[in-house]
């Protein structure tokens, strides 16, 4: 396999119209502003970035069993002072902004220690909020020593070059993620858990992994198949790993070798999706919209995944965002149903079965599954 680390090299800045030589599917290694550095201008499609988010704890926290909980206390996330913070949000928010491309988005996610700073400094640069998107998590981590409201949320600031700047949104593939209905800006998706949160010697790799769900959401909103993702603070990879998955390219910047061992094999590990599988909902007039896609989305349903009426009469496949497709019929489970048979009428859910741990089961048992997993 090529090597995907890399250390920064200079490169000539170029124009749009010029070819571009950039390291795709590579990690450059190092402070991520002299990465960023290293980047021809305007040629990324996005930016995702989940920068320190300077929390200085102050000390360790326990719970109230006297167990360690993991927090940030790295020195990545150390500043001697929101001077300094805000000094370096500035420095990788404008490289940010050179590489993007004029119809490029910008995505960055904090909490209540650092957003606000780093949402005044995006707006002082130029960039254009578009959205906050609010994390609602499903399972957040409880307030132990009972002194303030459990905090169950981030925010992602959304933001496009400028005030009248174009800039990508996949408006109809978001609502087939959404029930048939607008995506709103409240996101409720469980924490990083379970078999994708990443352990070496039965302790996490990293201490605010990010979960697959929350990035696959962001990269179908905003990228077309073929983008380019950039994110400064690569982590263990998993902007990567939905990249590939989707389609995607990305380049990472990272300056913990450990971290960068861990995306790269993770990243190996990743599935592309097949070409059927890749196409996406974009008009009302191509087809109508899905209602599983949050199964889809968090991977409880993989796309290509086939599908068959409990008789197999019909069979279909699941695409990137949850619509179905069976021979030319493609739309959401229930109106692909529905046609099929030449019924008024469809429930999806229970028409449509899988292979599902050695079971054929209806597609409402993994819904089942899936509500019982955000309540937990």
């Amino acid at each position: 396999m090529e090597t995907l680390l890399k250390k920064p090299r200079a490169v000539a800045r170029t124009t749009l119209a010029e070819t571009v030589d950039l390291p795709l599917g590579q990690i450059l290694t190092g402070d991520c502003v002299e990465a960023m550095r290293s980047l021809p201008d305007a040629c990324v499609d996005m930016v995702f970035a989940d920068p320190p988010y300077n929390l200085q704890l102050g000390g360790d926290l326990n719970r109230p069993d006297g167990s360690h909980v993991d927090a940030v206390t790295d020195d990545w996330d150390r500043f001697d002072s929101f001077a300094a913070y805000d000094a370096f949000t500035r420095e990788w928010l404008a490289e940010a902004r050179r590489v993007l491309k004029p119809d490029g988005s910008l995505w960055v996610i904090g909490s209540y220690h650092n957003i606000f700073r780093v949402g005044t400094i995006v707006q002082d640069l130029g960039f254009w909020i578009l959205n906050d998107i609010v994390w609602r998590k499903s399972n957040p981590m409880p307030n132990f020593r009972g002194t303030r409201f459990t905090n169950a949320h981030e925010t992602l600031i959304w933001a496009s070059m400028g005030e009248k700047a174009k800039y990508k949104f996949n408006y109809t593939a978001m609502k087939t993620l959404n029930d048939e209905l607008q995506m709103r800006s409240d996101w409720v998706l469980p924490i990083c858990s379970g078999q994708e949160r990443l352990k070496k010697n039965g302790t996490k790799v990293h201490p605010t992994q990010k979960p697959e769900s929350l990035l696959y959401r962001v990269m179908l909103a905003t990228t077309d198949k073929g983008a380019v993702v950039l994110d400064p603070f690569f982590g263990t990879g998993t902007t990567g790993a939905v990249a590939k998955r989707l389609g995607r390219q990305w380049i990472g910047c990272e300056r913990d070798t450990s971290y960068c061992d861990a995306a790269l094999e993770r990243i190996e590990m990743a599935l592309p999706l097949d070409e059927s599988a890749l196409q996406t909902m974009q008009s009302r007039k191509n087809a109508p919209r899905v209602a599983f896609g949050a199964l889809v989305e968090a991977g409880m349903i993989a796309p290509g995944t086939p599908l068959f009426d409990k008789k197999r009469r019909y069979d279909a496949s699941v695409r990137a965002d949850g619509s179905v497709m069976s021979g030319k019929e493609t739309g959401s489970i229930h109106s692909v149903g529905k046609n099929l048979q030449g019924a008024p009428s469809c429930n999806g859910w229970t028409f449509w079965h899988l292979e599902h741990e050695g079971e054929i089961k209806p597609l409402d048992a993994l819904r089942q599954l899936y509500l019982l997993a955000i309540e937990d």
